[in-house]
Formats: C-alpha cells, sequence, structure tokens
C-alpha cells in the first residue's frame, strides 16, 4: 500500500490521503497519534478513509514523527497545536480518530469544541479521572527517572520494546517512531508530556463524551497491556449507542497488528455515518 503523501503545515506535519476526485469540499476525518509514534501510525488507515469519501488527515503531533518540538510540550501545549493544525488546514467538522496520549489529548479537544466533532472513533486509550501510570509512564513522569530513562534509551532497545508489544512491527515503522527521540528537545517534550498527565483534569469532563452526541465506534485490542480492553466496556457504557469492536489478535498498537481489519472497520463505520 502506498504510503500517504507527507506534508506541513504551520510548522506541524501530517499525512493525507484524498478522495478520487476530491474538490476541496466533502467530510473530513483527523487521525492523532499517541505516544511514542505519529501519523505514520495511520498509514494503513488513511487510504481506506478516503476510499469512504472522507478528506483523511493524521497529524504528526509537535516533537514526534516529521513535527518540530514545540516545548513546553505538555498535554495542553498538544491541545493547543491540534486546534492551531486544524485551524490552519480548515477541518470542519471532522470525525475524530484517537489512539493513546492522542484520545488525552484529542477527547479533550473534541469536548471544548463540539461543533467541530461529527464523529468519534476511540482505540486503545483512556479518558477516565481516576486513571493511574504504570511501568514506563511512570518512570518519565519521575524527576531523575525520566532523565536518567532518556539518557539510557537507544534505537536498539526502542526497538525490542515496541516488538515486545507488536512482534510483527516492521523496521521502517521502527524507523519513523523513533524520530521522537531524534534531539534533547524531544525527548524533553516527552517528560513535559507525562508529567503533565495528571488524570485528576479529566474530572470536569464527566459525560461530556456522550453529550456530544456523535456516532462513536470503540476499537480495542484483545491483550492490550497498557489500556485494557475493560476501558473499551466502559468507553461503551458511558456513551449511549456507542459499538465496540475488540480484536482478538491485537495489542495495544491495533493498526499495526491488524491493520486490514482495523482500515474496514473504521472506512465502514464512517460510511454509514457520513
Amino acid at each position: 500500500m502506498v504510503d500517504p503523501a507527507l506534508h506541513t503545515v504551520d510548522g506541524i506535519a501530517y499525512r493525507e490521503a484524498l478522495p478520487d476526485g476530491w474538490d476541496g469540499s466533502g467530510p473530513a476525518a483527523l487521525a492523532v497519534h499517541g505516544y511514542p509514534t505519529s501519523s505514520y501510525l495511520w498509514r494503513n488507515v488513511l487510504p481506506s478513509v478516503a476510499e469512504a469519501g472522507y478528506r483523511a488527515v493524521a497529524i504528526d503531533l509537535p516533537g514526534f514523527g516529521d513535527s518540530l518540538p514545540d516545548l513546553p510540550g505538555t498535554w495542553e501545549r498538544q491541545i493547543e497545536n491540534l486546534e492551531r493544525f486544524r485551524t490552519a488546514l480548515d477541518l470542519y467538522p471532522v470525525a475524530l480518530l484517537v489512539h493513546d496520549w492522542g484520545g488525552l489529548i484529542g477527547l479533550r479537544w473534541a469536548c471544548d469544541h463540539p461543533d467541530a466533532v461529527s464523529a468519534l472513533v476511540i482505540i486503545d486509550t483512556g479518558f477516565f479521572p481516576e486513571g493511574r501510570w504504570h511501568g514506563m509512564a511512570k518512570a518519565l513522569a519521575t524527576e531523575g527517572e525520566g532523565e536518567q530513562l532518556m539518557d539510557n534509551i537507544n534505537q536498539e532497545l526502542f526497538a525490542i520494546g515496541l516488538r515486545q508489544i507488536s512482534p510483527a512491527l516492521p523496521d521502517d515503522a521502527v524507523e519513523q517512531y523513533w524520530k521522537a527521540y531524534g534531539d534533547g528537545d524531544r525527548r524533553q517534550g516527552q517528560l513535559d508530556l507525562y508529567r503533565s498527565g495528571d488524570f485528576s483534569k479529566l474530572e470536569p469532563y464527566k459525560g461530556r463524551l456522550a453529550a456530544l452526541g456523535v456516532p462513536v465506534l470503540l476499537l480495542w485490542g484483545e491483550d492490550d497491556p497498557f489500556a485494557p480492553v475493560g476501558g473499551g466496556y466502559r468507553f461503551q457504557k458511558q456513551i449511549p449507542g456507542a459499538r465496540l469492536v475488540v480484536l482478538p489478535n491485537a495489542s495495544h498498537f491495533v493498526m499495526e497488528d491488524e491493520p486490514e481489519r482495523v482500515a474496514r472497520e473504521i472506512s465502514a463505520f464512517l460510511e454509514q455515518v457520513s
């Protein structure tokens, strides 16, 4: 499959796939990656979304992929960057696709801009005030420990870690995701992100996803160790009408583990709601 075209606007890189004969009008889909990935995560999804009639766009959040860092790389700063990007491309309204940290960023953005959202695809993430960090995330959030981790990580260790989650992850994906560690500012942005990630900030957002009143698809890897499938069922209970699809052969990075199935589920959903 051809990698969707890479572009830059207002200092932010993004990948884009367009419907045949696109004339500048019609629905749009905006995909937001998580940690430590980039728009490359959506490379197999964007063409199918375009075939469903959408302008399909995936952002490289600043400090990830081909976007320059924008320090401090906090949760709030990334939400501001997402809105800056959406405005620069005049994407309105959007079907919002989110994964991992992209959920924490994108869903807060959606609740703050309810008129800009036409549908949600929520994948292996959380949006719960009582959430807790664990493992590497907790280390990154801890002063001193996070800096030591950043000093010691290299691409070989990074690849080993990712492939413990997604064994079939290709070399090109590892190279793309490693860009998040490309310099000191990028690594600092990761520390900023996790150290701003106080889940209690989600308390004011209780009930607001349901209040959006938009169609919702939930996609989950059954074996996700970071955002367990119970979170998918919890979203389903909290959002009336949300449909949950659990992928039995997938872990956290479902787009890498089951690319054809994920692309098919998302494009079919978007065709129905367009």
